[in-house]
C-alpha cells in the first residue's frame, strides 16, 4: 500500500475496523453478526452497498465479494480445498462438511464473484490457482494474472544460520549435529503436520522437527507425536512474531500441505537458502527443481517425504543453499509492486479507451 501511495495513488481501505497509524482513508463496514457465515455475508453486503455511493477508479478485493474490479485469489479456490480436505476425513466428517452451511455460502460467493461482469482481472499467486479458476469457472486467459508474492531478501537470508542456529538448538535441547527440519504454518490439518510427523518417525534419531504455528487442536498433534514415538524430537513452538531465528536454525523446510495457493513461508525458506519439501497442491511446488532446491510429493505420500528428508540429511543444507536462494532472487517486494502497477495501469487505460 505504501508503494501505491508513493506512485501517487489515493487509497481507501474498506474494512471492519482500522487501527490507525497509517495515512490511509478507511471506509468502515462493520455490521452486526453472529458466526462465520453471517460475518462474511454481512460484510460483503455492506461493502457492495457502500461502494454504490463511491466513485473509485478501481476496486480490489482480497475477499470473495462480487462488486470488485480486481480480485486477489490469495486463498485459492474453496471448491478445490474441500476436494483435497475430503481425502483425510472419515465418512461422518465428510458428511458434516457437505452439510455445513458456511461452506455452501463460500462456494456460492465464489461462483458469484467469478461470474460477475464487473470483474476485470484476477490476481493469482500461483499458476496452480490460475489453472483451478480456469477449470472450475471458465474464466478467459486474459483475465488471469499470475503475480507471485514478494519476500524481503534483506530480512531473510542464508546468514541467519550463523546468527541463530547455535542458540536456537541450545534453547530447545537439540544436539548441535542434528538435522533440523522446520515446519511453519497455522492450521495443522491443512498444512500437513500429521504427514510430517509420520515421516519423522521413519527417520534416524538425529532428525528433529521444529513446528512454528498455532492450531486449536494442538493437543491432538502432540498425542500423535507421542503415539509415533517422536515426541522427544519435536518442538511445538506456537506462533512466533519473529520466525527468522528458526529459519536460521533449520537445515530444510517441510510443508506437505493438503492445499496452499502459495505459502509465504516457502518463499522465506528459499530466501534463507533452505531446500523446500512441499506437496503437489502447494503453489510453491512450481518453483521447485527436484533435487536442486527441494522436492515435491503428494501431501499424503509419507514414503516420498521420508526419501526427500533422508537425501537432504545426507547431503546437508550447503548442497542446496545457493540454488534455493537464487529461486527467489527476482521475487522482491519491489518486483511484485512493479507487476501490480503495470496491471493497474493497463486496466485504467482500457477503461479510458472504453469511455471514449
Amino acid at each position: 500500500m505504501r508503494a501505491l501511495r508513493a506512485e501517487g495513488a489515493s487509497l481507501t481501505i474498506v474494512t471492519r475496523r482500522w487501527p490507525g497509524g497509517e495515512e490511509f482513508a478507511p471506509l468502515i463496514c462493520n455490521p452486526f453478526y453472529l458466526g462465520s457465515l453471517w460475518r462474511d455475508w454481512s460484510f460483503a453486503r455492506c461493502v457492495c452497498s457502500s461502494l454504490k455511493n463511491q466513485n473509485f477508479d478501481l476496486v480490489q478485493s482480497h475477499e470473495r465479494i462480487s462488486c470488485c474490479d480486481i480480485y486477489r485469489a490469495g486463498d485459492g479456490v474453496h471448491r478445490e480445498w474441500l476436494t483435497q480436505r475430503r481425502r483425510v476425513l472419515g465418512p461422518l466428517s465428510r458428511l458434516g462438511v457437505a452439510l455445513n452451511p458456511y461452506h455452501h455460502q463460500v462456494l456460492s460467493a465464489e461462483k458469484k464473484l467469478f461470474a460477475s461482469t464487473q470483474l476485470k482481472a484476477v490476481i493469482c499467486n500461483s499458476s496452480m490457482v490460475k489453472e483451478e479458476i480456469q477449470r472450475y469457472f471458465g474464466l478467459p486467459e486474459e483475465k488471469l494474472h499470475v503475480i507471485y508474492s514478494g519476500v524481503d531478501l534483506d530480512a531473510f537470508h542464508p546468514g541467519l544460520r550463523e546468527l541463530h542456529r547455535t542458540a536456537v538448538l541450545a534453547q530447545n535441547n537439540i544436539p548441535a549435529d542434528a538435522t533440523v527440519f522446520l515446519f511453519v504454518g497455522s492450521g495443522f490439518e491443512r498444512k500437513g503436520l500429521a504427514t510430517a510427523l509420520r515421516a519423522l518417525a521413519d527417520l534416524p534419531a538425529s532428525a528433529h522437527l521444529l513446528v512454528v504455528g498455532k492450531d486449536k487442536k494442538l493437543e491432538q498433534f502432540r498425542r500423535l507425536a507421542n503415539k509415533l514415538g517422536v515426541e522427544a524430537r519435536v518442538r511445538f513452538l506456537d506462533g512466533q512474531e519473529n520466525v527468522k531465528p528458526f529459519y536460521g536454525a533449520a537445515d530444510a523446510f517441510v510443508l506437505p500441505t493438503l492445499y496452499d495457493p502459495f505459502p509465504n513461508a516457502a518463499l522465506e525458506a528459499f530466501a534463507c537458502g533452505l531446500p523446500v519439501i512441499t506437496s503437489t497442491k502447494s503453489g510453491a511446488a512450481e518453483l521447485i527443481r527436484t533435487g536442486e532446491n527441494g522436492f515435491v510429493y503428494d501431501a499424503l505420500d509419507v514414503a516420498g517425504l521420508v526419501s526427500a528428508m533422508r537425501q537432504i540429511a545426507t547431503q546437508g543444507v550447503a548442497s542446496y543453499s545457493a540454488r534455493s536462494r537464487d529461486t527467489v532472487a527476482a521475487l522482491s517486494p519491489a518486483a511484485m509492486s512493479s507487476r501490480l502497477f503495470a496491471l493497474y495501469r493497463d486496466l485504467l487505460n482500457d477503461a479510458r479507451i472504453s469511455a471514449e
